[in-house]
């Protein structure tokens, strides 16, 4: 079952088409072929801008988690047999500290829709009962539309359009990297071997995703991704993590 056959959803589609064509439109004449692109590139930066307060909110509270991680393995020495209690004495730690233990997800969570829309964009041929013109717009000769993964299985990737996606999946990889090695949180000892897998690997799911995504969803995650490490970076320099 296609979600966005109900009707508000079928209506969201239709507005995010007729922005990005309008936009598109508009960047025509400087952009040329590649306005289509350029307009979700525009699109992704204003989302970022947008959010720019919760990243602030995360820094603050990777910090504060930081601060309290003495404490947290503390309570785990000495409810560890106990889960349910050392569960009720977690959360009573973090509401006495004024710290939230899932601040970190906000900024994906509010990505999401962005994600899911772009992608719906570019994965259906006909929009509000019209054909989808944003399909016919390329980067580099490269149809929006496409993903690596359906081009590799499906025969149609030439070199330049591996070359493409590959360089916007490289890119997101490329910021998961700088990301494990800059920004990761110092390993509690005291924590499951399965956490250190996950930060480590966390970075780089985002690439991931983007082997399956239209290129234009693509786009829009290799610019966050980018823009999530410059920003992290720069506001540990306020809430640095001791």
């Amino acid at each position: 079952m296609d979600l966005f056959a109900l009707p508000p959803l079928a209506a969201l589609l239709d507005l995010t088409t007729q922005g990005l064509l309008a936009l598109t439109a508009l960047l025509s004449p400087v952009a040329g072929g590649a306005a289509a692109a350029l307009a979700v590139l525009l699109v992704t930066v204003v989302v970022r801008a947008a959010l720019i307060p919760v990243g602030v909110s995360q820094a603050r509270a990777e910090r504060d988690r930081a601060r309290l991680a003495p404490r947290l393995r503390l309570l785990r020495e000495r409810w560890g047999k106990n889960p349910e209690r050392l569960q009720r004495e977690t959360l009573q730690l973090y509401r006495d500290a004024g710290v939230s233990p899932t601040a970190g997800c906000l900024p994906v969570l509010a990505q999401a829709p962005v994600v899911g829309l772009l992608y719906a964009v570019f994965l259906h041929a006909q929009v509000g009962g019209h054909a989808n013109a944003l399909l016919a717009q390329t980067l580099s000769g490269v149809p929006l539309g496409t993903s690596l993964l359906a081009a590799v299985t499906g025969g149609t990737a030439d070199a330049r359009t591996l070359l493409l996606l590959c360089v916007v999946v490289a890119v997101i990889a490329g910021a998961g990297e700088l990301t494990r090695r800059f920004l990761r949180p110092a390993q509690d000892p005291a924590a499951p071997a399965w956490t250190a897998w996950i930060v480590t690997t966390l970075p780089f799911t985002t690439a991931v995703v983007a082997l399956f995504v239209p290129l234009a969803a693509g786009l829009y995650l290799a610019v966050t991704t980018v823009w999530t490490f410059g920003q992290r970076l720069i506001l540990r320099r306020f809430y640095p993590i001791e």
